[in-house]
Order: C-alpha cells, then structure tokens, then sequence
C-alpha cells in the first residue's frame, strides 16, 4: 500500500494596501489610489498623492476621490472658463494673489464661490445675456481638473507618472499656501465696497466683450457660401 503524505499548502499573503493590486490601490475596489505606497502614483509616497495632500493640507481646498486628481467647485471657489485669448486681456481686473488656470487654449479663472449662479444675470444686467458667448461657469457640484503644482517646498517639480496625466492644466497664477482664497477672488459685494476684492461686474464684462469679439472675427473670416 501506497501512503501519501499531504503537502501543507502555504498561507496565502496577507494583501499589501500599498501594491496596485492591493484594496486601496488605483486597481483596487475603491478604484481611488489615494491609500497606496511610496510607488503607487496616487499613494502618500507617490506624485498623485502628494499633489491631493498639497491642495488638501496646504491650500484646504477639497479635491473629488479618484483619478485624475480633480478640485471641488461651488465650496472655496467657483470658476470662469474662457478662451486663453478673451481671459487674458482681463487679467488686468484681478489682484496678483488671484489664482488663474490654463488648461490648453482655454483659461479657468477662480472666482468667489456663489459667482456661478450669479453669471445669467449678470450678464443680462450687462446686456450680453441675448449673445451667444463662450463663457461658462462651474460651481456647487462640479469640478476642474488640478493644475499641477510646479513643485513642492518651492524646490523640485513633481515627477510626472499615471496621477499626472490630469494632464495640460497648469496655473499662470498659482495659489499661494497659507492664504485665504476668498479675500483674493472676483465677487460681486466688491461693486460699492471697500476695494478689498476684485471686482466680477468688471471682469465678466471684459471677458464678455473679448469673447464676442474673436466670434466676430471667426464669423468674418469664414468664406463666403455661393449658392
């Protein structure tokens, strides 16, 4: 007769919350990649999750769980999204601690949050409701992508990896650590007030005024259809 010895099977690894395979890992159920290790690109270690704690711890900004890393609309700020060539002439109405994003050929201006649901009728008030402009707004509920910090303790960039690929945005005026966003943003309570706060009656309606004028121009440069 023939004995078989039984082989002892081997304990399964416990599973490493820091691998990408890991449960807090971008593969892992959570799908968040916030929780990872120092080589997970959304991991405390990793570039992701250095940049979410600098928003995050630096600047107390919110930022939206997963990847790409994303900011929070509607809550410390609200936005402005206009073309780079209508935004540009209207950085003149902003004060020099006023964070403005570019994201290709467009700009992101942070504004005060509630500004949102104050656009419409502002620009009705400004008689440019009844055009059709390229000039939107995101406020409560929405969010842009995070504009890459240039580095960290004003020293090394950050390494571009996966977590980077939140991609082109990048700030021409970045926020600065330590101070409160609001008092630097565009807000209506700035029209008869103490000059403290940029004025967004002003700003709006440069952006406005830009914003027609390159549609007129691609209106005129358009060829002329023969019938």
């Amino acid at each position: 007769m023939v004995h078989t010895v039984p082989v002892p099977r081997r304990p399964l690894a416990p599973v490493d919350p820091g691998r990408p395979d890991g449960p807090d890992g971008p593969d892992g159920p959570d799908g968040l990649g916030n929780l990872g290790g120092a080589g997970i690109p959304g991991g405390p270690g990793g570039p992701g999750g250095r940049v979410r704690q600098w928003y995050e711890h630096e600047l107390g900004w919110v930022t939206v769980p997963g990847l790409p890393l994303r900011l929070a609309t509607g809550l410390r700020f609200d936005v402005l999204d206009v073309p780079a060539a209508a935004g540009f002439p209207a950085l003149r109405h902003l004060g020099p601690a006023s964070p403005v994003a570019l994201l290709g050929d467009r700009m992101r201006l942070l504004v005060a949050a509630g500004s949102a649901d104050e656009l419409p009728g502002l620009l009705d008030w400004l008689e440019w409701g009844a055009l059709p402009l390229d000039l939107t707004a995101i406020g409560a509920g929405g969010h842009i992508e995070a504009p890459r910090p240039s580095g960290l303790n004003g020293s090394r960039p950050f390494p571009l990896g996966r977590a980077g690929s939140q991609g082109a945005a990048v700030w021409l005026r970045p926020p600065e650590p330590g101070c409160e966003v609001e008092a630097s943003l565009p807000t209506l309570s700035a029209v008869g007030g103490d000059g403290g706060a940029p004025d967004l009656v002003r700003l709006v309606d440069t952006m406005a005024t830009q914003c027609h004028r390159i549609r007129l121009r691609r209106s005129c440069a358009q060829p002329l259809a023969f019938s």
